[in-house]
C-alpha cells in the first residue's frame, strides 16, 4: 500500500514526506523516583541529543512533563526550570530541528524563544486552546496527539468500540480549533496517541487502522515507546515491542515514528520503508 505524500512546514522550510519515515528521538527532562533526572543535567541531555542524532533521528524531542496515570500537574515555574538550561545547552548546537512537548502558552513561548521550531501538545488541545496561539505567531510546526480524558480518569475509562473513528473525530474538532486561532494547516502533524486514555486493545485496533488517518491530509505520527499492544499471550513494553509496533505503523503509513530510543528502531523503520518503494 503506498503511503500518502504530504508536506509540513515549520518555521520556512517546507518538508515533503512519505517518501521515507521521520525519526523522532525523545529526551526526558523529567524527575526519576523523587531526585533528578539524569537528561535535567544540560550536558547529559546534549550527549544524548547527538547520540540520537548519530542514530538517525531526523529531530530531538524535549519534555519537562510527564502525563502519566496518576499524574500530578507540573507547574508552569517548575517546568521551566527544568526545561530552560536545556534549551539554553541545545540551542544552536543541534544539526536538525528541536520540538518541545508542553500543552502551557508560557512555556511553548519561551521554549521557541530558546530555538525549539516545533511544539507538540499531547493533550491535543484539550488542557489549553491558547497553545495554539502561541504556535502561530512563531511559525512553528505543531503536532497534536490525541487524549483520551485526562490521566486522572484513564484508571476509570472502559473500552472503547471504533477507536479509529472515535480519535478521528476528536482529532479534526483539534485540528478545527487550532485554524481557527490561526495555525495554517500545513504546518500540523496528528498522533492518534497510543496508551493515552487507552487500553492495549484500543491501542492495537488503532495501529490496524492507521491508514483511516490519511483521510486528514496531514502527516501522522506514532508513539509506541512504553506502549502496550494487543497479543495472544501478555507481552511487557519493552525495545521488541516498539520495534514491532514501528514496523507496523509505517506499513500502514504513518510518517514519523516518534521513540526514545532512536538505535534499536531504526533497521526496522528502514526495512519497512523498502517494502512501501518495492
Amino acid at each position: 500500500m503506498p503511503r500518502k505524500k504530504v508536506e509540513w512546514k515549520i518555521k520556512n522550510e517546507l518538508l515533503r514526506l512519505g517518501e521515507r519515515t521521520l525519526l523522532c528521538g525523545v529526551i526526558p527532562v523529567t524527575p526519576e523516583r523523587g531526585g533528578p533526572g539524569i537528561y535535567e543535567d544540560p550536558d547529559r541531555a546534549f550527549v544524548r541529543a547527538m547520540e540520537l542524532v548519530d542514530a538517525g533521528a531526523d529531530f530531538i524531542e524535549v519534555g519537562a512533563e510527564c502525563l502519566r496515570p496518576g499524574w500530578q500537574k507540573v507547574e508552569e515555574a517548575e517546568e521551566l526550570r527544568r526545561l530552560v538550561p536545556v534549551l539554553k545547552r541545545l540551542k544552536g548546537r543541534l544539526p536538525v530541528p528541536l520540538c518541545v512537548e508542553t500543552y502551557k502558552p508560557a512555556v511553548a513561548e519561551k521554549a521557541l524563544e530558546h530555538g525549539a521550531t516545533i511544539i507538540r501538545d499531547p493533550s491535543g488541545l484539550t488542557l489549553e486552546q491558547d497553545l495554539a496561539k502561541v504556535v502561530m505567531q512563531h511559525d512553528a510546526g505543531f503536532i497534536l496527539q490525541h487524549m483520551r480524558g485526562t490521566p486522572q480518569t484513564w484508571s476509570k475509562l472502559g473500552a472503547w468500540k471504533d477507536p479509529a473513528s472515535l480519535v478521528t473525530a476528536e482529532l479534526t474538532a483539534a485540528l478545527n480549533r487550532a485554524g481557527r486561532m490561526g495555525v495554517e494547516r500545513n504546518r500540523m502533524v496528528i498522533d492518534p496517541g497510543f496508551g493515552m486514555g487507552k487500553r492495549k486493545e484500543s491501542n492495537t485496533e488503532l495501529l490496524v487502522a492507521l491508514d483511516e488517518f490519511h483521510k486528514l491530509r496531514l502527516p501522522v505520527m506514532v508513539s509506541p515507546s512504553g506502549q502496550q499492544f494487543d497479543a495472544e499471550i501478555p507481552v511487557e513494553p519493552c525495545d521488541a515491542t516498539a520495534i514491532a509496533a514501528a514496523t507496523m505503523a509505517v506499513l500502514r503509513g504513518a510518517h514519523i515514528v516518534r521513540v526514545l530510543d532512536v538505535a534499536p528502531v531504526r533497521p526496522a523503520v528502514l526495512v519497512a520503508d523498502q517494502a512501501l518503494r518495492g
